[in-house]
């Protein structure tokens, strides 16, 4: 329905606002609080633990952190925490919009699973908030001492949700929820502990009472989880884009991998930021990105499983070249499997405008779209949309086959 495409759009467009303040917000503070320096004794005096000089916008600004707090609680004190909510309500409203009014378009995949779209959207729920329960029972356990058991079991965590989902949902709904669990567990660390941390905090230096030394560690152990999980998130909230990623046979391989790889190079700029400086870390992502790159670009053979009895147009290259594609072959393949989405008029029950203004009405307008309809189609093979009108394996070498004749 056309008003759900707009709530989509004005949600959407909302949501990457307020992403943008929130992971500003939060690559602001972490750099600020790793480039604090020891300040001189004067400030020392005043109960200054750090601080530091920048200049940004034609001023010069001097930044000061306390140790304790102000000897009297300002009037205005600048709060951090509508960027995070805000980020995570639009993001929970366009997963409803997108991938729950439109279960059976983007969230379920027969292919995978035959889920009912009420089973679909119950499952996707318990993994993201039966994912944060584990999370925060972990935070709140012994395991929460020790940073690199810790770390383990997040990683852990991740990587069980990235292989559930894609044993679940299609591809694209298998990485939105991940990133849905991921981003359920971001804004619970500022709801549940950083800020109730930080209110404790001003309370006590409103009654000029003791600070307990673990509100602040809590809060900055949290906004440190935040910090490492913010590329992965934003990954996942572009990969739908990609269909290389979420497309691919092992898609939760290349979720964990292009996960990881963007924490590893996060720390480098969070070592930088205390003036520890180690290319190693960059080579090393580049490396592994590029590794990723490779693997998932790398051709495969078509799959005999696919063909039907009898069809030999795979294993004998020679008969692929004496039997060309003729455009009328093409013709009828786009026209069977495409135009019902990509055409001025569209007729399809879910896309009721050509997808990105993509339109294949006329012979024309498939040549201008020639490399965009091999690689969906026979490439990535994302095209058909979730396969609704059955494109065989056969029909998408017919299309790999007209397109490498040209």
């Amino acid at each position: 329905m056309l008003w759900l495409d707009w709530a989509s759009l004005l949600v959407r467009w909302f949501h990457v606002v307020a992403g943008i303040a929130w992971i500003g917000a939060s690559f602001y503070f972490i750099w600020l609080d790793n480039s604090l320096r020891e300040p001189p004794e004067a400030k020392k005096k005043q109960g200054i633990k750090g601080d530091l000089w920048a200049i940004h916008g034609g001023g010069f600004y001097e930044v000061a952190k306390y140790a304790y707090g102000p000897a009297a609680m300002p009037t205005t004190l600048h709060w951090f925490k509508w960027e995070a909510y805000t980020t995570w309500l639009s993001g929970f409203a366009l997963l409803i919009i997108v991938y729950y009014f439109g279960a059976s378009a983007y969230l379920i995949d027969p292919a995978v699973q035959h889920w009912s779209p009420a089973t679909a959207i119950g499952l996707g729920l318990a993994l993201i908030f039966g994912g944060l329960a584990l999370y925060e029972a972990a935070c709140r356990s012994p395991l929460a001492k020790s940073p690199k058991a810790f770390a383990l079991f997040l990683v852990s965590l991740i990587c069980v949700a990235s292989y559930l989902t894609s044993q679940w949902f299609s591809g694209r709904g298998a990485y939105i929820h991940v990133g849905a669990l991921i981003g359920t567990i971001m804004v619970a660390n500022v709801f549940l502990n950083i800020m109730p941390n930080q209110r404790k905090m001003v309370k006590a230096v409103a009654a000029k009472a003791a600070i307990d030394p673990a509100w602040g560690a809590g809060a900055k152990l949290r906004s440190v989880h935040n910090n490492y999980l913010t590329l992965p998130v934003v990954f996942i909230m572009i990969s739908n884009h990609y269909p290389m990623t979420y497309q691919h046979p092992q898609n939760y391989l290349v979720l964990i991998l292009m996960m990881a790889t963007a924490a590893w190079l996060r720390h480098f700029f969070n070592l930088k930021h205390l003036g520890i400086v180690r290319p190693s870390i960059l080579v090393s992502a580049s490396a592994a990105m590029l590794a990723i790159m490779v693997w998932v670009s790398w051709p495969a053979l078509p799959s005999q499983s696919h063909l039907p009895a009898g069809d030999s147009s795979n294993t004998h290259p020679e008969s692929r070249q004496m039997s060309p594609v003729t455009q009328a072959t093409v013709t009828s393949l786009i026209n069977k499997h495409c135009v019902s989405c990509h055409s001025a008029s569209a007729t399809d029950d879910v896309f009721k405008v050509a997808p990105l203004g993509v339109v294949f009405d006329t012979w024309q307008d498939i040549e201008r779209y020639a490399p965009q309809i091999h690689r969906r189609v026979a490439v990535t093979k994302d095209m058909p949309f979730m396969n609704k009108t059955e494109m065989t394996e056969t029909e998408r070498q017919q299309i790999a086959k007209w397109f490498n004749a040209r």
